[in-house]
């Protein structure tokens, strides 16, 4: 295939060979890692696939492959081996849906790129290795691309000051973050000498424990008092550590002779839970036996947003192709955020159905079945797994299921028991979070209760403001902008009659230069077009002559300028009459012989622009 849309043929010579199996290879690479959900991105596996199909791009130019090829590509790659992986022809339309926008994109930053690049090599022997890093950093710009223009127009490349920029960007990298402390604290955590917790949170929400680790101040400690912000570890722990996305729990840990709020669960180490909270009351000492306890409500809410947001990523996948996969989550007790791949906008009537389905399968009232297996097998079930995550030997199973499986994820979240109990799920919005990338905003239970409540208010509060029911709102609404825009017409028309009376007084202060009418001053008008109606009615009253006003409008100064036809034949010309004014006001401006406008920064100094224009006049007719 490649042979067939290049014109050239394997064989013939090393650099013709190695760009096309170059193309070829690489091609049918993003093939596969966009058929697994992959998207072009800035970093991770959509880097790599961003890095990758540029590359092919570059190859592809240098056998003579110009425009988008890569889906003629995937198109001979999915008509290869689509049968043995089905897989690349059910995602076949997203495919090549991304490698078109992606091949645009990358045309587009070539364009940039290419510009930026020309204008540097001009004339130069060298370019600096600043402008190569700016090119890659900025723009884009593949630096073998970079080379290798440089190399055909004879210009040597600074790689050595390439380099230093990028060791400069890495030092700033290294400047802001803060590698350094966590090193520390993980030292800390590593002296507390447990080996893990022991999580309990699946099966309840309280547990008795015993105080194995206390940290205060960044040290470890053996007792915490009142009012000290502390970071307690148990031997076991009912409170889920953050984690897949969904925010830790939050609660107390009560033991006989003080009490700790819990605001926050992390695991900070792998199997080591650690809650963070803020001693309100008494002491607490190592070793002590407490009573933990999660806030149950927070974890109900939260467990129903998780399970609502495996619930929108089963229905996303449904109502737009299986080419849906999770990029990101998060799940709190008041929200949710499901980030996901698909490279277009998803219409209204797209999301109404992914909510109609998600809902349907709530009042379905379906079980969720958790479970354990080993990694592999799980996903050899059909077990989904978000690529951002880690995971150990054996995972943690989540399926949706009443009758036919509608969600089956790898998850170590916590959920509810039964799909009824989440209530209902509202989505709020959905937006673009990059190439290729969605995102869904939602809100399940409780939050969904509250927001169809404060909606029908708001709604109530508005019907009687304006006088109507709920039901008519939207017309009267319209109803009322109609008025509204006649109104402002029929203030605008006023306006402009009332500027055109006004107008007439404005012909005594005209003035003669060197047997030229100049008539040059300020007006006020509502806008740029109501003053330039002025000028057109003072121009025509004229005859032969300048006019030039002056308004501020909108707290900026403007500059209108006019010049009859018999002037523009002598030589006198609006633009640059405009341009010339425009200098006292800071700015500038032009347009046509007759006529021109301009604008400025200070309004102070209009009228010493107006003052300028006989002078202007002046120059013009003597040069």
């Amino acid at each position: 295939k490649t042979e067939e849309i290049s014109g050239r043929k394997y064989g013939t010579d090393r650099d013709t060979d190695y760009g096309i199996r170059t193309v070829v290879e690489h091609g049918r690479s993003v093939t596969f890692l966009i058929a697994d959900g992959v998207v072009p991105g800035n970093e991770g596996r959509g880097y790599v696939l961003r890095r990758v199909i540029r590359r092919a791009i570059r190859y592809g130019r240098r056998i003579g492959l110009e425009g988008n090829f890569l889906g003629e590509i995937a198109e001979a790659a999915i008509a290869k081996m689509g049968e043995m992986y089905p897989e690349l022809v059910n995602n076949r339309e997203f495919i090549l849906t991304v490698l078109r926008l992606e091949e645009d994109r990358f045309q587009q930053a070539f364009l940039n790129g290419n510009a930026i690049l020309m204008d540097a090599m001009e004339g130069q022997d060298s370019l600096a290795g600043e402008t190569v890093f700016q090119l890659w950093d900025t723009h884009g710009f593949p630096v073998e691309m970079t080379q290798e223009i440089a190399r055909e127009h004879g210009v040597e490349v600074d790689m050595e000051g390439f380099e230093r920029a990028m060791e400069a960007q890495r030092a700033r990298a290294r400047a802001t973050a803060k590698f350094g402390d966590d090193r520390a604290k993980i030292r800390v955590y590593e002296s507390l000498g447990i080996g893990g917790t022991r999580f309990l949170g699946y099966e309840q929400t309280t547990a008795s424990s015993i105080v194995v680790g206390l940290i205060a101040d960044n040290e470890t400690v053996d007792q915490v008092t009142e009012g000290q912000e502390v970071e307690i570890a148990l031997v076991q722990t009912p409170f889920y550590a953050e984690g897949g996305g969904q925010i830790g729990d939050s609660g107390e840990i009560v033991g006989s002779e003080g009490r700790i709020e819990i605001n926050d669960t992390q695991e900070v180490m792998p199997g080591l839970i650690i809650q963070f909270g803020k001693v309100t009351q008494g002491t607490m000492n190592m070793g002590d036996s407490v009573d933990a306890y999660v806030d149950p409500v927070r974890r109900e809410d939260t467990a129903r947003n998780h399970t609502a947001t495996h619930m929108l990523h089963a229905a996303l996948r449904q109502v737009l192709g299986a080419h849906v996969r999770q990029a990101g989550s998060y799940v709190a007790p008041d929200r949710l955020r499901f980030d996901f791949t698909h490279v277009q906008a998803v219409t209204d009537e797209e999301m109404w159905q992914v909510q109609l389905l998600v809902n349907e399968k709530v009042r379905q009232n379906a079980r969720i079945l958790k479970d354990e297996d080993t990694y592999q097998s799980a996903i050899r079930r059909g077990a989904l797994a978000f690529f951002g995550d880690k995971y150990g030997d054996t995972v943690r199973l989540v399926e949706i299921a009443n009758g036919d499986t509608f969600s089956f994820e790898v998850c170590g979240g916590t959920h509810v028991q039964l799909t009824g109990e989440v209530g209902a799920v509202y989505v709020l919005g959905e937006s673009s979070i990059g190439a290729g990338m969605r995102r869904i905003e939602a809100i399940s239970g409780r939050a969904a209760e509250r927001l169809v409540w404060e909606r029908f208010h708001r709604e109530d509060r508005l019907a009687r403001t304006l006088s109507t029911t709920p039901q008519e709102t939207e017309e009267r609404v319209q109803s009322l902008m109609d008025e509204l825009s006649e109104l402002q017409r029929e203030r605008e028309n006023m306006e402009r009659k009332l500027t055109l009376q006004s107008a007439e007084s404005l012909l005594d202060s005209a003035q003669q230069v060197d047997g030229v009418t100049v008539l040059a001053t300020r007006v006020t008008a509502a806008n740029a077009d109501s003053l330039r109606e002025v000028g057109d009615w003072l121009r025509d009253k004229l005859g032969s002559g300048v006019v030039v006003l002056g308004s501020v409008i909108n707290d900026r100064p403007i500059l209108i300028s006019m010049v009859t036809s018999d002037l523009v034949e002598r030589g006198l010309n609006a633009s640059d009459i405009a341009r010339g004014a425009a200098k006292a006001i800071g700015g500038g401006g032009g347009g046509r012989p007759d006529v021109a406008q301009a604008g400025g920064r200070d309004a102070s100094k209009l009228d010493d622009a107006l003052e300028l224009v006989s002078g202007l006049v002046r120059e013009s007719l003597s040069s």
